[in-house]
């Protein structure tokens, strides 16, 4: 299993007391299987991101935000609003840790995009707007709350920086890290530098 002592650490340090169930997680993934696929690599056309190789405490709390209205509840949100609902059909925190667990012991997704860019603009863009966080090869960083960008998609990352530059996501009062990704999303300051820093992550 991908990191089994973390999860278990991460539930000590919240107060939880069970430990999470691979198994049982399995069963709980079956619904998630239509659009995230089996092997949790996600699929662009249905707009659903690379879950395999994500930190196990980013899914968790993006799991819980979608189940308690902190993520999905934006109108102009579609595909988060579809999220928030299959989320609710996971029955409390241990069955939220337990198919986190089942994810974990997927392999970690690879980007297959290789989109024409100016790699020295986006390797530039990236690290002054997003390495400090995401890490210098969008690696994430478990200490900084900053979940792993490479291996998603190209237009889940573009939409998900949308959706933060415009409110409709990282808007909710308790949402403390998507507050901060809303103000990270100023940083940009056109298209291109976006495409150009997308590229990079893809290149990782």
């Amino acid at each position: 299993m991908k990191k089994p002592g973390l999860l278990l650490v991460l539930m000590l340090c919240t107060g939880a007391v069970w430990a999470a169930d691979a198994r049982k997680g399995e069963a709980l993934y079956a619904p998630c299987v239509a659009c995230h696929g089996a092997d949790g690599t996600g699929n662009t056309a249905l707009n659903s991101p690379s879950l395999a190789g994500q930190q196990a405490a980013y899914l968790e709390r993006q799991l819980q935000h979608f189940k308690n209205g902190m993520r999905g509840a934006d109108p102009k949100d579609t595909y988060g609003m579809q999220m928030r609902g299959m989320a609710g059909t996971l029955a409390d925190e241990a069955a939220i840790a337990d198919v986190v667990a089942y994810i974990g012991t997927l392999p970690a997704a690879q980007s297959g995009e290789k989109p024409e860019h100016d790699k020295r603009n986006g390797e530039n863009q990236y690290n002054a707007a997003c390495g400090a966080c995401h890490g210098g090869k969008a690696e994430g960083n478990v200490a900084l709350n900053a979940p792993r960008l490479a291996g998603l998609d190209g237009v889940y990352l573009e939409r998900q920086y949308r959706n933060f530059a415009a409110g409709i996501r990282g808007a909710h009062p308790d949402d403390r890290y998507g507050k901060q990704m809303k103000m990270m999303s100023t940083m940009l300051a056109t298209d291109k530098d976006l495409a150009d820093v997308i590229g990079f992550i893809l290149s990782q």
